[in-house]
């Protein structure tokens, strides 16, 4: 590691700070609009706070808009601003090829800072005059903080991630000594600790708390590298309108070292399926009854699994990895939770898939078996879950009925509640993606469940084991 990111970490250590102050002097904020109020207001923040900032980081658009005079202003801010205290020119640059070197040329060596955001949507290209020189760094926009910036950045590609998880993976590969971070805001805790799975070394720069509504402690527990660094906390108006700014960015930084000591060790991280599941609310605790009876301490719904079709696909590929050892010519989603995840495995194997129904219609072609089929394909049942295996059970008669070899049931959670045993008995056999036993020691580890609810849902399932 050297140069940009080595400064930056030697700064964070020397101070004990993660506190990136903004300079961004709005027109409310000065007592005229000009130039020289600009500077002004610029110099001051610097003054009053230098002690503390991990980073400074002005704010191009604003000086700009005050002509020439205002972009002279900014240099001579960033040129105020100490040596060992880095300086990230927000101003968003996104063009290539001999623009977005003149672009580098004017924030490096006419403006004089050692790093800048950028715009990728044009791709390394746009990233690249910034990035060339370890002792440059650059903070790519990932996922924003902005109200609209789900409807792009949270579009789902055809592999599955969303664009703001591709935005990560690309700028990983990019840049010299690890000079490219990324730009994620605040308010959005979730997708923070995402970008931070896919890039556990990068450095985040955070800007969202305080007037954007950021919550400080969500903030750091999700986006803290390991080694407790890796993450800038960007505040502006908090400080800049603040009575006394320099006690504002001493508290904020204060409060930021006693949010970070207050943090757990780090816990094992979440595989993305124990992840998901918490994320998309398939758990929940309490006490329900199932269909076979029992009293449960927990639920699980899956048919919310079609709330995300990236996260979909991703267990359907958990489905697929057990098929590929089970032979079978059709595969038969069971209803009405299995119809849909059916559906997403036959998209990604390419088998055909048929469903027995719940009722025979009294019309039509009153098929008990919708879906092409013929008299002698092995089938395999594509369900959700296995408690006791009740509807497994009756689905496979009613597919038996129509000459259809029934042999295997898959799901993605084993309940662990007797289904294996049920099934084996009529010559079935039982297929999980993961049991419930494997996802309670996920989110143990993890700390993502009480442990109260951990050790109830444990006595529950050694209570309903079959002898």
């Amino acid at each position: 590691m050297s140069g940009f990111v080595a400064r930056l970490e030697a700064r964070c250590r020397a101070t004990d700070s993660l506190l990136c102050v903004g300079i961004d002097p709005h027109p409310q904020d000065l007592p005229e609009p000009t130039a020289s109020a600009a500077r002004s207001f610029g110099l001051r923040i610097v003054e009053a706070t230098s002690g503390v900032a991990a980073a400074f980081k002005p704010n191009a658009a604003f000086f700009e808009a005050l002509g020439p005079d205002g972009v002279q202003a900014l240099a001579d801010i960033i040129a105020a601003v100490p040596d060992e205290v880095p300086v990230i020119l927000d101003v968003k640059r996104g063009d290539i090829a001999s623009t977005a070197q003149a672009y580098a040329r004017s924030a490096y060596e006419v403006l004089g800072a050692d790093a800048v955001t950028l715009n990728a949507y044009m791709g390394v290209d746009a990233v690249a005059p910034f990035v060339d020189d370890p002792a440059r760094g650059a903070f790519v926009l990932c996922r924003t903080s902005n109200p609209s910036a789900g409807e792009l950045q949270d579009r789902v590609l055809g592999d599955g991630r969303r664009v703001y998880e591709a935005v990560a993976d690309l700028a990983a590969g990019w840049g010299e000594g690890g000079n490219v971070g990324l730009v994620v805001g605040a308010t959005v805790p979730g997708e923070l600790a995402a970008v931070r799975a896919r890039s556990p070394q990068a450095w985040i720069l955070a800007p969202g708390v305080g007037a954007q509504g950021g919550d400080l402690e969500a903030t750091l527990a999700a986006g803290l590298r390991a080694d407790g660094l890796g993450l800038l906390v960007n505040s502006s108006r908090g400080i800049a309108r603040a009575a006394d700014p320099a006690a504002a960015a001493s508290a904020l930084a204060a409060q930021i070292r006693e949010a970070r000591a207050a943090l757990p060790s780090p816990s094992p991280a979440l595989d993305p399926l124990a992840a998901g599941l918490l994320r998309l609310g398939c758990v929940r605790f309490g006490r329900f009854t199932l269909k076979s009876g029992l009293s449960s301490p927990i639920y699980l719904d899956l048919r919310r699994l079609v709330g995300d079709p990236a996260f979909l696909a991703a267990v359907a590929e958990g489905y697929a990895g057990l098929l590929a050892g089970v032979p079978h010519d059709l595969l038969a989603g069971l209803p009405t939770a299995g119809l849909p995840l059916g559906t997403a495995v036959s998209l990604r194997t390419g088998v055909p898939q048929v469903y027995p129904r719940s009722t025979v219609k009294a019309h039509g072609t009153r098929q008990a078996v919708e879906g092409i089929h013929a008299e002698g394909q092995r089938v395999v049942m594509i369900d959700d879950l296995a408690t006791r295996g009740t509807s497994a059970l009756e689905a496979a008669e009613t597919l038996r009925a129509a000459g259809l070899v029934v042999e295997d049931l898959v799901v993605l959670v084993d309940r662990e509640s007797g289904a294996g045993e049920a099934l084996a008995a009529q010559g079935i056999r039982l297929h999980a993606v993961t049991t419930i036993t494997s996802l309670l020691e996920a989110w143990e580890a993890a700390g993502a469940v009480a442990p109260a609810q951990v050790a109830e849902v444990r006595a529950f399932l050694a209570s309903t084991v079959t002898p």
